[in-house]
């Protein structure tokens, strides 16, 4: 337990979180009890970062909790205290002691209430007092905090309530307990973190602590409630663990309810969280989650509340990248956005025959509007061309999925006619004909020329980009994993018989992996083995070689299409590919799957802990594979 530093997630439905480790040593910036999103899902500020904790008996003073000071310091030794960790229903510690004492701590945040509960209760053993310190920063999630004259350690005492107001600007904080408080301001200082450390980033940190909490564990349960100072309060603790409890053994699957964590309000509607601890919620990872995050599992009213609330913000045929918030402009810089926003819709309304007349042409119009934009012409060159598929892409811009830029360096640009940009539009005018035919023969006309014009017999695969850099008839043909969308991760396959085996064959052999996809072929100019080192090396293996695990989804699925679909080769799949993921469910963040991993062996997790598109992907394919 000392040195288990895997991670855990509470999150509150609104955009805000805590997490940490199972050791409790904070490894992150963005490890928080209290992360709080004050313009659900956007503005996220941290509040209080972590405590201290320890017990008193008689003269004796005996830690629970574990910090890590620069430049290499672990103090402390409440860790080495740590017995038994579970994660389910939420983050539970058991603290034992050579006396036989033995006591039982958790973290739990409630959906929707922007507050985290924290409890410590005494099992066995003899009485004690419960001493905890709050360590407060009052940030922005992405920043890092340093002792200051400005921070206000002022505390507004009343019954069972003590309220911080750290900056102006700042929401206060409050914390409601039992117990009693004594004030003590000091400076916890140079704080280590080192998963920033290893990113190459800024990694130290001071925090405020403003007094000491303490409560007689003898008594009966310590409880710390924490929250911005304006939310209600809660006031039966026991009955939200009650409630809570019942609420989580309610999902089909301990993934089902772990995938809960990314749906969040959004103004009047919902959207997903790409990827805690540090995405906020970005165009494509949202179309393409929802279909496993809400689709697969049912969950209809969420779907429309996310569709909707987008289909507002289409503009010149295309939709944000990142949705806009108050004040901001938006960024449209994704040419596939758009294309799985319709692929969402469609197999949303398949699902939801009964949708309200008017919402459903809502829906439509914002599908065709997208459409017409594409044909017509729009931003960044996305054009049709004159053999029905779709151009796209100028110099500096990033445009499709693989988007890593550093300044005006675009690490994979490919400009021109990206292989799974033509699959996605293709499948789009192909649903799109089923309720308005006029869409019929440019699927015709589009399909034809991505079957001739992609192939490349040889290497038995496709091609990555065609007319690459808009220069007629010039090819990129870097072994990537887009191709596989030709034939599984979206509604219709467009290549099929022997050449669709082939493919699938290919892309098995070359970037198969345990936990995903590889974005390069190795032995491919540029790949890179390994995703580490600072900000600019990572970039530049992000789309190089780095493993993506909800590239898993769609391969899954085509392995089984060119097999017929039968339920042997169904079954094969689960075993040799979905189980062996699924392992990697504790390796990271627990029962969720990662961002990216290293391209190599071990494969070792990087990049978000906690990635929306990841577990939304296991989830759809586990339904496909029934």
């Amino acid at each position: 337990m000392p040195n288990d530093y895997r991670e855990w997630l509470e999150a509150d439905g609104l955009g805000g979180f805590a997490s940490g480790t199972v050791c409790g040593i904070r490894t992150r910036r963005y490890h928080a009890i209290l992360l709080t999103a004050t313009a659900p899902p956007s503005g996220r500020m941290m509040l209080v970062n972590g405590f201290e904790a320890w017990i008193e008996s008689g003269n004796q003073t005996l830690a629970l909790t574990s910090q890590r000071y620069a430049p290499d310091v672990i103090s402390p030794d409440g860790a080495t205290r740590i017995s038994e960790f579970k994660i389910d229903p939420w983050p539970s510690w058991i603290y034992s002691f050579p006396d036989g004492r033995e006591i039982e701590h958790g973290i739990l945040v409630q959906p929707g209430s922007a507050a985290t509960v924290i409890y410590w209760r005494l099992r066995k053993g003899p009485g004690c007092t419960l001493a905890v310190r709050p360590l407060i920063s009052g940030r922005d999630y992405h920043g890092l905090h340093h002792e200051n004259s400005g921070f206000n350690f002022a505390a507004e005492v009343t019954r069972q309530r003590v309220i911080i107001r750290p900056y102006n600007g700042v929401p206060g904080v409050a914390f409601d307990s039992s117990a009693t408080y004594q004030h003590d301001p000091s400076w916890y200082r140079n704080f280590l973190y080192t998963e920033e450390q290893a990113r190459g980033l800024d990694c130290i940190e001071d925090l405020a602590s403003p007094g000491i909490f303490r409560w007689d564990l003898t008594k009966g349960e310590a409880t710390w409630t924490l929250s911005m100072e304006h939310q209600p309060r809660i006031s039966d603790v026991a009955r939200v663990r009650e409630l809570e409890r019942s609420r989580r053994a309610e999902f089909p699957s301990r993934m089902h309810r772990c995938a809960d964590a990314y749906l969040v309000r959004r103004r009047d509607g919902k959207t997903i969280i790409a990827g805690y601890p540090w995405f906020a919620d970005w165009g494509r990872d949202t179309f393409i989650s929802m279909r496993g995050l809400c689709l697969a599992p049912g969950r209809l009213d969420d779907a429309r509340a996310i569709l909707l609330e987008w289909s507002r913000v289409v503009s010149e045929g295309m939709l944000p990248n990142r949705f806009p918030d108050r004040g901001e402009s938006p960024e449209y810089n994704a040419v596939d956005a758009s294309l799985w926003f319709i692929i969402a819709v469609y197999e949303f309304l398949q699902l939801n025959p009964k949708l309200d007349e008017l919402e459903k042409e809502q829906l439509l119009a914002a599908a065709q509007s997208i459409l017409e934009g594409y044909s017509n012409g729009t931003r960044y060159r996305i054009h049709l061309d004159t053999d029905g598929l779709i151009a796209a892409g100028e110099p500096g811009i990033q445009l499709t999925w693989m988007d890593a830029k550093v300044g005006d360096w675009v690490m994979t640009p490919r400009i021109g006619k990206p292989v799974e940009i033509q699959a996605l539009w293709l499948n789009a005018l192909r649903l799109a004909s089923e309720t308005d035919a006029a869409w019929k023969a440019l699927y015709a006309k589009g399909k034809a020329a991505f079957e001739s014009r992609f192939w490349d017999e040889p290497r038995g695969c496709l091609h990555d980009v065609v007319d690459a850099d808009h220069v007629a008839g010039k090819i990129d043909r870097a072994f990537r994993p887009n191709q596989i969308f030709a034939i599984g991760g979206l509604p219709f396959q467009l290549i099929e018989g022997p050449r669709a085996r082939r493919i699938v064959d290919a892309v098995e052999a070359r970037l198969l992996t345990p936990i995903g996809l590889r974005s390069l072929a190795p032995g491919e100019p540029n790949y890179h083995p390994r995703y580490e080192g600072n900000g600019h090396d990572r970039d530049a293996a992000y789309h190089q070689g780095t493993v993506w695990p909800w590239l898993m989804g769609p391969f899954i699925e085509a392995w089984v299409r060119v097999r017929g679909p039968t339920a042997a080769a169904k079954s094969e799949a689960r075993d040799r590919f979905l189980e062996p993921m699924l392992k990697h469910l504790d390796e990271c963040g627990l029962g969720h799957l990662p961002e990216i991993a290293d391209g190599e062996p071990p494969h070792s997790p990087r990049g978000c802990p906690f990635q929306a598109w990841s577990i939304a992907e296991a989830i759809r394919v586990d339904k496909v594979l029934g």
